[in-house]
């Protein structure tokens, strides 16, 4: 997995913003999030039960990811035809906040090194990107354990204060 410290891979995918054909696409790059923090959050696959519950989390959190200057994107390797498709049968995604990239061609994940090689899929990975395009954060659960998008806006406030922080830091609280 790549870690903190690293430079985030170069990238240039399609992500579903949503159920319309007309509108439903869109591309993103390093250049989209160029002079932004970033957060992208990878999860194995579509169609699946763990997948939304966090989907869901991380989409109701996205305002306060954006109050941050952050962008936040949800990412596998399932087509952006697959996510649209997903987001159209499932009525807790049909509203999303936050689009879903398309890593179909596995580039990026393996440029991470994020791949269950048994499995085919990404791991349930998360990385927070400084404006320079940095790795600031990394983490990866086993795919079957969902992860906490409110721990993962912690960080991030915790990161951008560019102080100390100590164990339970909350925003607005004194750094060391």
């Amino acid at each position: 997995m790549l870690g903190v410290g690293k430079k985030f891979p170069e990238f240039n995918l399609k992500a579903t913003v949503g159920t319309n054909l007309d509108t439903a696409f869109t591309q993103v790059s390093n250049d989209t999030v160029k002079g932004k923090w970033m957060c992208m959050f990878f999860y194995p696959k579509d169609f699946t039960f763990v997948c939304p519950t966090e989907i869901v989390a991380f989409s109701d959190l996205s305002g306060a990811f954006k109050e941050r200057n952050c962008e936040l994107y949800g990412a596998s390797i399932d087509s952006e035809f697959v996510h649209m498709g997903w987001m159209q049968n499932n009525e807790e995604l049909k509203d999303l906040k936050i689009p879903l990239v398309s890593d179909i061609k596995r580039e990026l994940s393996e440029d991470l090194d994020i791949l269950d090689e048994q499995e085919g899929v990404t791991y349930r990975a998360t990385y927070i990107v400084d404006p320079e395009g940095v790795v600031r954060y990394a983490s990866s659960n086993d795919l079957a354990v969902g992860r906490s998008p409110s721990e993962v806006l912690r960080v991030l406030d915790a990161l951008q204060t560019g102080s100390l922080c100590p164990v339970n830091w909350k925003k607005g609280e004194a750094t060391l």
